[in-house]
């Protein structure tokens, strides 16, 4: 679990800081960056972040129960939990907890969460990429790869991606990147690292970097 975590690691960090809050809640700006705060740190394999950040965005929900993009960041820091007990049957039973709000959290997408407030990212895109990360990082017994690979597959072909901030198709893109690394498709990891340099997004020196190393 804790290697799995660690590819993917990167992307979370990188999609927080793309993201810039693109919530869009009525909860105070101070709260929601402490929510980003917590969850980079928790994204780095720290415990009591990700405990606080399971807080956090509990309460950001109870807050608003039908926000699609609170419940999986909820669900994704629940997973996360996983990594904090020794206990089979813990592990086991964060990762279902999690699973279950990411779930519930792609049901309730519906169209107008294709629209983004200006300059930021809709809440249908930051919610699937949530999952999706999740879904990849999670070992194969969780039967979770399939998914997240259509979910994947989906969201890089969706107008609303297109149409995405730079910084956040950078992220996505790198992740796509490393995603074909780990899935022996060097090709594929070659036209995403690519991809991120022609259109000089904020990750453009670091896909550079990987391109060098895939050539060598």
């Amino acid at each position: 679990m804790n290697q799995n975590r660690r590819h993917v690691t990167h992307t979370l960090l990188a999609l927080s800081l793309a993201l810039a809050c693109s919530l869009s809640l009525a909860a105070p700006e101070a709260q929601l960056q402490a929510a980003q705060a917590q969850f980079q740190a928790a994204a780095k394999g720290d415990s009591d972040a990700i405990e606080k950040s399971v807080e956090t965005y509990t309460a950001l929900l109870k807050a608003e129960p039908g926000n699609p993009v609170l419940m999986a960041y909820l669900g994704a820091a629940t997973t996360l939990r996983a990594t904090t007990t020794m206990l089979p049957w813990k592990k086991m039973s964060h990762v279902e907890d999690g699973l279950a709000w990411l779930d519930k959290a792609l049901v309730l997408l519906q169209p107008q969460h294709d629209v983004p407030a200006p300059g930021q990212v809709a809440a249908s895109l930051e919610t699937r990429f949530t999952a999706i990360n999740t879904f990849l990082a999670l070992p194969s017994m969780f039967n979770r790869g399939p998914r997240g690979a259509k979910l994947f597959g989906e969201l890089l072909a969706s107008p609303q991606f297109a149409q995405a901030p730079l910084p956040f198709q950078g992220a996505v893109w790198m992740r796509a990147a490393k995603w074909a690394e780990q899935d022996k498709r060097p090709e594929d990891a070659r036209k995403f690292y690519q991809m991120v340099t022609e259109r000089k997004a904020p990750q453009a020196a670091q896909a550079g970097a990987q391109l060098k190393a895939l050539q060598s």
